[in-house]
């Protein structure tokens, strides 16, 4: 694995509620227009590595993007992406993009962790229920290095952060 990982920047990038939670029966529960607007702005032009039920929650494949689906089924096929069946094949397939971001769901995201460099976390200060995690980031391994606070207001109603961690 190191010599895949050797020359990339492998980055989660995830929006998180306060209790880890990412969604709900494969939905976002919350819309935060700035959070989407900076998802796409840091991930244009790279990979995007991504578990099936993330992809089929999109409405197509990310545009201007390479899109990578992971998944253990062997007869995969999607449209105007790449399928790989293990972490090693789906960087492989992210080519020479040196900054390839891994864009969930939670088990993707666990998977990945190990591998990572950094981790592009946007915080969602309000507690939600739901059924996809992201995994606890274990701060003797990683140092926040940026963090930048969004109040809530009246069209966004929760406050939220964004958090850029690099591994130790």
């Amino acid at each position: 694995m190191s010599e895949v990982n050797s020359s990339k920047e492998i980055t989660l990038i995830a929006a998180a509620a306060e209790n880890n939670v990412l969604g709900k029966e494969n939905q976002l529960i919350w819309h935060i227009s700035e959070d989407l607007k900076r998802f796409k702005r840091l991930t244009q032009g790279h990979a995007v590595i991504m578990g099936r039920k993330t992809f089929e929650s999109l409405p197509k494949a990310l545009p201007n993007r390479i899109n990578i689906i992971l998944t253990r089924n062997q007869n995969y096929n999607a449209k105007d992406a790449f399928v790989a069946h293990t972490p090693e094949a789906a960087l492989e397939l992210a080519g020479d993009d040196p900054v390839p971001f891994i864009i969930g769901g939670g088990e993707i995201y666990s998977l990945f962790l190990p591998l990572a460099d950094a981790i592009e976390l946007t915080r969602v200060h309000h507690a939600f229920e739901g059924d996809a995690f992201f995994p606890e980031i274990d701060t003797s391994k990683w140092i926040l290095s940026h963090q930048e606070k969004q109040e809530a207001t009246d069209g966004q109603p929760y406050a939220f952060s964004y958090l850029t961690y690099k591994k130790q």
